[in-house]
């Protein structure tokens, strides 16, 4: 039999569990099967990547992930936007994502010396991360539902595959919009956490689909705090403010006109340019209680609880102008 060399330490590969079952994994030539008889089901590992998907509950598929086939159509529609941010300044701005993970940071730290961070969609680095990154006493495992990148496990965040209670914090940020189920993946995230460990989250609010096939969901600020109502709130609000979701308005309203790719990227250019400017807005209008009726997106920073919050509390959050 071979042996399965997976690019993480020894003490995650020992972690990792059926996503299917929860059993534990073994190594099976060249690949991990679950210990559990009764499951017997084997992944593949490529390049030293695992991909622990239970395909009876999740759209995707091992052999298209493996084969690189999954999310396709998706990545080279991200490959045309990003020439054009090569070329022309963008819309989105990220106001408040690097001070919240310092936060995060700071708070793992106070509670133990070396913190395991899980980060869920972490293929490409997220806005902010460098303030997790530059402290090497955080051990992060990042993944993501697709190989390459930084991602060093793939999984389906409706099913992660991950021992109980394993970790001291779980970052996710612009993913809970491509899960069918979101609740199932913060239930998953209560799961794998720590007694009182930390989750922060940034869910989209006012923007248009970006996710094309696999985009189902948006959440109000108090849709987002009941989205994580087992968990006792430290901070949240908005992390990109109104002026960016009018920017992304714009953009979207003129590319509507035309069903031809490539008038579509012209209008999208002609719109990035007549108005990125508006971002710089969100500055000023971030902390502002409309804001709250109006962002581009959420932030959430808690900490895992055994109680949860009831909706009729929940109402009481609401911190908007209506």
């Amino acid at each position: 039999m071979g042996t399965v060399r997976l690019r993480m330490p020894v003490a995650i590969k020992d972690l990792l569990r059926c996503p299917a079952c929860r059993g534990r994994l073994l190594e099976d030539d060249c690949a991990l099967r679950c210990a559990n008889n009764a499951c017997s089901a084997r992944f593949p590992a490529i390049d030293g990547v695992p991909i622990l998907l239970n395909e009876k509950r999740s759209v995707f598929r091992i052999e298209d992930i493996a084969k690189g086939e999954a999310l396709a159509s998706e990545l080279q529609r991200k490959g045309r936007h990003r020439l054009l941010r090569k070329l022309i300044p963008g819309t989105s701005r990220n106001i408040k994502a690097r001070a919240n993970l310092a936060n995060f940071a700071r708070l793992l730290l106070d509670r133990s010396g070396e913190p395991r961070v899980l980060v869920i969609g972490g293929g490409t680095l997220g806005a902010g991360m460098d303030s997790v990154l530059s402290l090497p006493s955080i051990q992060l495992l990042e993944t993501d539902v697709t190989l390459g990148g930084r991602a060093t496990l793939v999984l389906d965040a409706h099913d992660i595959p991950l021992a109980d209670e394993s970790f001291d914090g779980v970052i996710i940020q612009a993913v809970l919009e491509y899960l069918v189920e979101p609740g199932r993946c913060v239930d998953e995230i209560h799961r794998v956490l720590k007694p009182q460990g930390l989750v922060y989250a940034e869910t989209p609010f006012m923007q248009q689909v970006h996710g094309g096939r696999l985009d189902f969901t948006r959440f109000t600020h108090l849709g987002h705090r009941r989205l994580f109502r087992r968990f006792a709130e430290i901070t949240s609000g908005a992390v990109c403010g109104p002026g960016m979701a009018l920017a992304w308005a714009w953009e979207s309203f003129l590319a509507s006109f035309s069903e031809s790719r490539r008038t579509r990227l012209l209008l999208v250019a002609f719109a990035r340019l007549t108005s990125f400017y508006l971002k710089y807005f969100d500055h000023v209008l971030v902390e502002k209680k409309g804001t709250y009726d109006a962002a581009s997106a959420f932030y959430f920073l808690g900490q895992k609880s055994e109680r949860t919050l009831p909706d009729r509390a929940l109402t009481e959050l609401y911190k908007g102008m209506l």
